[in-house]
């Protein structure tokens, strides 16, 4: 049996309500394997209970599995209260932030990431997280998605990002170099100094601007949430 043929097999187990160390025996896998191969099947009511019944154990971890979610999904919901809050207050930075981020930003559940070729842009953004949200130095991310085709080395585009966003060594991630392609005819880019990638690693943070958007907007995106 083939990995694809295995795969396949786990899938149709998991839906007919097999548990993932059942599902493993059966086919002679790794518990890892099955897990990652049938985590976006979502068991019925039903299945679950009679997992419960053949396996007592299995309903608590379930139910104990259902309260941390519920209790992150209340968190986030707090964080966006406070980005609301916040949004009363009708401060110019704070509104022209969560607004560019509507529209520039990733819409990421648990970090903040905006990507852009223009430097203005992006050192507004950083200014909206160095003053709105009181985000530290340190706990900025910039990654540089860029050729090198254009006459300027790595760490040229590098020093560049860094001095026009007043950043320092620490922010900086590994650059990602594209190819460009040898059948391309293009000769040289438009984009010397490539895009770049600013990223927070936090879900209050990230939480905060979608609350902000939706009191600005007036609208209510319930799937920012989840």
């Amino acid at each position: 049996m083939t990995k694809t043929d295995e795969r396949e097999k786990a899938r149709t187990l998991r839906k007919q309500g097999k548990s993932v160390k059942e599902i493993a025996q059966e086919i002679g896998v790794a518990k890892s394997s099955v897990s990652t191969w049938v985590r976006d099947i979502e068991l019925t009511k039903e299945q679950v209970e009679a997992l419960g019944n053949r396996r007592p154990q299995f309903g608590d971890i379930h139910k104990g599995s259902k309260a941390v979610k519920a209790k992150y999904k209340e968190l986030r919901l707090q964080y966006q209260k406070e980005g609301r809050q916040k949004a009363r207050e009708r401060d110019l930075l704070h509104s022209q932030g969560c607004m560019l981020y509507w529209g520039e930003g990733s819409k990421a559940r648990d970090e903040v990431q905006l990507a852009n070729s223009d430097p203005d842009l992006l050192r507004l953004f950083l200014k909206f997280l160095r003053e709105s949200l009181q985000v530290p130095e340190e706990k900025i991310v910039m990654v540089i998605h860029c050729y090198l085709d254009n006459g300027l080395s790595s760490e040229e585009i590098t020093e560049y990002w860094l001095k026009t966003l007043d950043l320092k060594p620490i922010n900086i991630r590994k650059a990602i170099i594209n190819l460009q392609p040898s059948s391309s005819q293009q000769k040289g880019r438009k984009l010397p100094y490539g895009t770049c990638h600013i990223r927070v690693y936090s879900t209050q943070h990230i939480q905060h601007i979608y609350g902000a958007i939706q009191e600005y907007a007036g609208i209510d995106k319930p799937e920012w949430l989840d």
